[in-house]
C-alpha cells in the first residue's frame, strides 16, 4: 500500500505537569491509495503535504495533556478522522528537551492506529422494531470513533431458541471504527442499555440486540463476547443479511466464505424473507 511520509516536523508544545514549552519532532507515515493521484496528476486526489504539516503542528500545539502518549493518541485519531482516504497511521514523537545530564539524543514514543471494519447483527422484537434499529444506528454514529457505512436489507424472522415471543426484525450493520475490540464491545453494550435492553430470559424478547459478527479478521475471546460470533454459522437470520453486504468474506475460524456457509445451512433453515414496511411506517 502507498504511503505519505512526514519526517521530523518541528513542533513546540506544553506538556507534562510543569506545562513547560518543549520542542518535539513529529514523524508521520500515512497509508492510503495514491494510484489515482499518480494517474491524474491532480492534487485533489491526494493530501496537500503543506496543509498536513500545518494541521499537525497546530493540533499538537493546542493539546494540553500530561502524557505524550495521550497527545499521540488524539493526534492519530485526528488524522484518521479528518483525512478520510487514510487507512492507517504511524506516529513517532520525539521529545528533544531532556535533562542536560542525560547523554541521549531524544526520548519518544511510536504508535500505530488504523480504521477497523466490523459487522454486527442487529435485531429487535419489542416496541417499534424499525425505530429501534434506526435509533441504534443513530447512537453508533454519535461517536466520532464509529460510523455505520452500510446496512443490509431488513428481514422479519421467527424467534430462535425461546419461541414464546414476537417476530424479530433483523439486519446487519457494517461499521468503521477506531475502537479496539473490547472498547467496541463495551460501546455496543452501552447502546443496548440506553435503548432499554433487558436480559431477563435467555434468547428472550428485546428492544435491541447488537452482536459482533466479525471484527477485521481477528479471533479473540472476552467475557462479554466472542469474536467471530460463535453461533452465526447456525443462523440464517444472521447469514442472509450478512451476505447482502459481504458474501465473499472469509470466516477466520471456519475458513469458508459467508455465502458458502449460508448455502449449506439453507438446506435445513429456509432463508428469511425481506421485510416490507407497511404504509404507516415512515422510511
Amino acid at each position: 500500500m502507498d504511503k505519505i511520509l512526514v519526517e521530523d516536523l518541528e513542533v513546540f508544545g506544553s506538556h507534562g505537569s510543569d506545562q513547560k514549552l518543549d520542542r518535539f519532532l513529529i514523524s508521520a507515515e500515512l497509508t492510503l491509495n495514491l494510484k489515482t493521484a499518480g494517474d491524474t496528476d491532480r492534487i485533489s486526489q491526494t493530501i496537500n503535504y503543506v496543509d498536513l504539516c500545518s494541521d499537525i503542528e497546530k493540533y499538537f500545539s493546542d493539546l494540553d495533556y500530561k502524557l505524550i502518549e495521550s497527545s499521540a493518541e488524539y493526534l492519530a485519531s485526528h488524522i484518521l478522522l479528518n483525512y478520510i482516504s487514510v487507512r492507517h497511521v504511524v506516529l513517532t514523537i520525539k521529545m528533544i528537551s531532556i535533562p542536560k545530564e542525560k547523554k541521549i539524543s531524544f526520548t519518544g514514543i511510536k504508535i500505530e492506529r488504523e480504521w477497523h471494519t466490523a459487522f454486527i447483527g442487529v435485531g429487535s422484537n419489542l416496541g417499534d422494531r424499525y425505530k429501534n434499529i434506526l435509533d441504534a444506528e443513530s447512537k453508533i454514529n454519535i461517536s466520532s470513533n464509529c460510523k455505520v457505512v452500510n446496512i443490509s436489507k431488513i428481514y422479519e424472522t421467527e424467534p430462535f431458541g425461546y419461541l414464546d415471543q414476537e417476530k424479530f426484525l433483523n439486519c446487519v450493520f457494517e461499521i468503521k471504527t477506531l475502537l479496539t475490540p473490547l472498547q467496541f464491545i463495551n460501546s455496543l453494550l452501552e447502546i443496548e442499555k440506553s435503548l432499554k435492553r433487558e436480559r431477563i430470559i435467555h434468547w428472550g424478547p428485546r428492544t435491541i440486540d447488537l452482536d459482533i459478527l466479525f471484527f477485521d479478521d481477528i479471533i479473540t475471546s472476552f467475557e462479554a463476547a466472542v469474536i467471530p460470533h460463535p453461533r452465526m454459522h447456525e443462523r440464517m437470520f444472521v447469514l442472509k443479511p450478512l451476505c447482502d453486504l459481504t458474501p465473499y468474506y472469509v470466516h477466520p475460524v471456519l475458513n469458508e466464505r459467508c455465502y458458502r456457509i449460508a448455502e449449506k445451512l439453507e438446506k435445513d433453515q429456509p432463508a428469511p424473507l425481506e421485510w416490507l414496511p407497511s404504509d404507516d411506517v415512515i422510511i
